[in-house]
């Protein structure tokens, strides 16, 4: 994520008169006014504390995501060469399109020289890369945990097979479906699977 902040002119930083900045990437938009005028009077502190929200929401909303697509995403925006772009950080060209690919793990040494070079916010892409671990470490773990399948139709997930299914990254449309065209006996499994807190939480926030 490359903010923006060389669009705010040195006159508007000194100032510090702006409320809000928008992330390259349009997704994030922070507002600090409030921080500035109720707890900080060092301007510095103030903007380094807005830039650290940005991240962190920006974070949130990919959390998960392979570090190399967000990279590919960013290079197109800026419209650079992922070759040219390799070379310009000592880097094999084959190395970064793999890891752009999402085949390839993100490592810190090659991290820091694309964050550099993007002027990105230092630990940005190895956040991501964890994240997307714990991801894919969950994802490994969850397939042998699921509901009773002798509990529930076959017909109920027509478009799919009930032994492919992740049911913990689907849960919510899960148990809408579940809620919609299911039995009596197939939605007290799901609240035994999921947890009533947890099926109720999704049906509230139904559309």
């Amino acid at each position: 994520m490359y903010l923006k902040i060389n669009k705010i002119t040195r006159k508007k930083t000194r100032n510090m008169n702006f409320s809000s900045v928008q992330t390259y990437n349009s997704i994030a938009v922070v507002s600090i006014q409030k921080f500035w005028t109720n707890n900080f009077r060092n301007k510095q502190k103030c903007l380094h504390i807005f830039v650290y929200f940005c991240i962190v929401k920006d974070l949130f909303i990919l959390k998960g995501l392979h570090p190399g697509i967000v990279l590919e995403r960013e290079l197109k925006k800026r419209k650079l060469s992922k070759g040219r772009f390799a070379l310009s950080i000592n880097e094999f060209p084959q190395t970064l399109s793999a890891i752009s690919a999402g085949k390839r793990s993100m490592n810190t040494p090659l991290a820091l020289r694309i964050e550099k070079a993007l002027k990105i916010e230092e630990g940005y892409f190895m956040t991501l890369q964890i994240f997307h671990e714990i991801r894919e470490e969950k994802r490994k773990l969850g397939k042998n945990y699921h509901p009773d399948l002798s509990k529930l139709r076959k017909v109920l997930f027509w478009d799919t097979k009930l032994e492919k299914i992740d049911w913990q990254q689907h849960q919510a449309s899960i148990i809408k479906r579940v809620y919609e065209r299911g039995n009596d006996a197939e939605r007290d499994e799901i609240v035994r699977f999921y947890g009533s807190a947890n099926v109720k939480e999704v049906l509230a926030h139904k559309s």
